[in-house]
């Protein structure tokens, strides 16, 4: 069965899907950088501005095989990835993060380096922006190939709670410890491949922040911060190599308090929050979660 599926349309073939499902009484939505997401048995599936498809649900193989396949792509196999830039097929890297808004978890960095070689197997085994891909399993699973399709050029940075709340305390701000984990992720490319001249990230705050924090070598190369970095191959190769490790790291804690961790600041947080709370007090969050978020005070305020 298909969690979620990434594909590639042309502006003329999504339009012709929009009108398609809609006069099958799809439900219609607006939701950012698309051009519409469409819902319906059991399938939901949303056409983004850059030309990707993401295809999720329990019936998703049945929406591809008899609507997407047949008559949209007019073929039985997935479409072509879509064309690299010279832009991604120059020496390059790519820097996301994983956990930045998540309570509970670690704050994971990845780095990973790509070229004219090793960017077109990414984009090949359908590299993309891990928050286009809901599937857990699908995450591990691209992770794997990420790895070997790219041997001794990526790295990763892993600030477990106790760390991370540790140097929050000295650093006092959260851009500005972003900031020191990616400089420390660069630093560690730069290590494995020297060569490397350029580095690009999601833009999270002054350029100045990395460029402070980056030590002789890294202060050479030239760095880049962009809105939706993520479109680039490096660092969509970058965000999911970051989810992937966050996801572990979030399983072996939630087995090691003996209760489920969910992601995020949201209700469901909460309740677990109180029982981790009710159990072990809240000293508890210093080795689970984020300290500095509100939702410790609130939860914390709730014990005094």
């Amino acid at each position: 069965m298909v969690d979620s599926m990434v594909y590639t349309l042309t502006r003329e073939q999504a339009e012709h899907l929009r009108e398609l499902l809609t006069a099958r009484g799809w439900e219609m939505a607006a939701i950012p950088y698309a051009l519409f997401k469409a819902s319906g048995d059991r399938v939901s599936v949303a056409a983004y501005e850059s030309g990707k498809l993401v295809v999720q649900g329990k019936n998703a193989q049945e929406f591809i095989e008899f609507i997407l396949e047949p008559e949209i792509l007019h073929t039985s196999g997935t479409l072509q990835a879509p064309e690299l830039s010279p832009e991604e097929l120059s020496l390059h890297g790519g820097i996301d993060e994983s956990g930045k808004g998540d309570f509970f978890g670690p704050l994971v960095i990845a780095g990973v380096c790509t070229d004219a070689e090793t960017a077109p197997k990414l984009r090949g085994i359908g590299v993309c922006d891990s928050k286009l891909v809901s599937s857990s399993k699908k995450i591990f699973d691209m992770a794997e190939k990420i790895r070997n399709a790219v041997p001794g050029r990526f790295s990763i940075v892993v600030l477990k709670p106790e760390t991370y709340n540790r140097l929050y305390d000295s650093i006092g701000n959260l851009n500005r410890l972003l900031a020191w984990g990616h400089a420390r992720t660069i630093e560690n490319l730069l290590e494995l491949v020297p060569g490397c001249p350029r580095m690009l990230s999601d833009k999270f705050g002054d350029e100045s922040l990395i460029r402070r924090a980056l030590m002789e070598r890294g202060r050479r190369i030239t760095l880049d911060q962009r809105v939706r970095a993520e479109s680039d191959v490096a660092v969509a190769a970058a965000s999911i190599l970051a989810r992937e490790q966050f996801l572990r790291r979030m399983q072996q804690l939630s087995s090691a308090l003996g209760v489920e961790l969910p992601r995020g600041g949201g209700p469901q947080v909460k309740v677990i929050g109180r029982q981790l709370l009710e159990r072990s007090g809240p000293e508890i969050f210093r080795t689970c979660a984020k300290l500095h978020f509100k939702t410790y005070r609130e939860l914390a305020g709730e014990s005094v």
